[in-house]
């Protein structure tokens, strides 16, 4: 697994303009919440994201094309806020 900071960063290139925050939840999995940074608002948020396979920088391009996809076709992840 790529480490948080490294994978926080490519996110953040493959979601540009938007911003994207990537924190790891106790039990492993990741939370991916993608949000406009001048408005706040949350155009997508999952929590509960397997690492597993996130181990190169084309696995997460991959996942960005995915969750972008989601987003352009309005289906969201909202399972909480905050």
């Amino acid at each position: 697994m790529i480490s948080i900071a490294e994978l926080n960063r490519i996110m953040a290139v493959g979601f540009s303009p938007l911003s994207c925050d990537c924190t790891f939840n106790s039990d492993g999995s990741l939370r991916i919440c993608v949000f406009e940074p001048a408005s706040g608002r949350v155009d997508l948020l999952l929590t509960r994201v397997s690492p597993q396979g996130l181990d190169s920088i084309r696995s997460i391009s991959n996942l960005i094309g995915e969750l972008r996809t989601e987003i352009k076709a309005g289906r969201r992840g909202f399972a909480a806020m905050g």
